[in-house]
């Protein structure tokens, strides 16, 4: 049977519509990486420019980048809500958003590793503080510190810890509080639950492939 325009132009309509909306996924999963990009940048900087600040003044900035932090988490568990390709890809983002507004996790660059989906860069920089600390370029305490957020960071993403890297974990008196912290994160907020479990789940799966 012929095809009546009535159907072409339904078919048509219908085209449009899916290029009209990968577009603007893609619209918004730009700006959603540049607002990423932005705030773990002024995150990283406040760090690092710690010691410059007045009496006062270091307070001051880092609660605007968390309240920023936190208008932006919001807005981005808004955005993948019924969207399971944008929950699988930015469930991380999240998650690790979270872990920095709840201070669950305090060093940047792992926050922005986590956020980013970055378990060979957490890996290596997790070989680099073994390094440091055996040559003594850092103390025993800040390689503790970091090695439980890399390796919570490391479990959260999917990969799986060494019997060794287990044991270290268990032997840190907060990492266990750390590990439940970051498992509960998401309560309380707009995102359901049910959402954060889906993100574990998509990212446990993406990152055995």
């Amino acid at each position: 049977a012929a095809t009546t325009p009535a159907a072409i132009a339904t078919a048509m309509k219908s085209s449009l519509g899916r290029s009209r909306g990968k577009a603007q996924t893609e619209l918004l999963r730009a700006n959603i990486n540049d607002q990423v990009n932005r705030l773990l940048d002024q995150l990283e900087d406040l760090e690092e420019l710690k010691e410059e600040f007045e009496e006062g003044e270091y307070e001051e900035t880092k609660q605007e980048t968390m309240a920023q932090l936190r208008e932006f988490q919001e807005f981005l568990e808004r955005s993948v809500q019924g969207d399971m390709s944008l929950v699988s890809e930015y469930g991380a983002t999240i998650l690790a958003l979270q872990a920095a507004i709840s201070q669950a996790f305090k060093t940047p660059e792992v926050i922005r590793m986590f956020a980013k989906r970055q378990p060979d860069a957490l890996r290596k920089r997790l070989a680099d503080l073994q390094r440091d600390k055996k040559i003594r370029q850092i103390s025993n305490e800040q390689f503790q510190t970091q090695a439980v957020e890399i390796l919570i960071a490391l479990k959260k993403l999917g990969s799986k810890l060494s019997s060794k890297e287990e044991d270290f974990l268990e032997k840190m008196s907060g990492a266990r509080h750390m590990e439940s912290a970051v498992d509960k994160l998401g309560s309380g907020s707009s995102v359901e639950a049910k959402l954060i479990s889906k993100a574990s789940a998509e990212i446990s799966k993406a990152t055995k492939q």
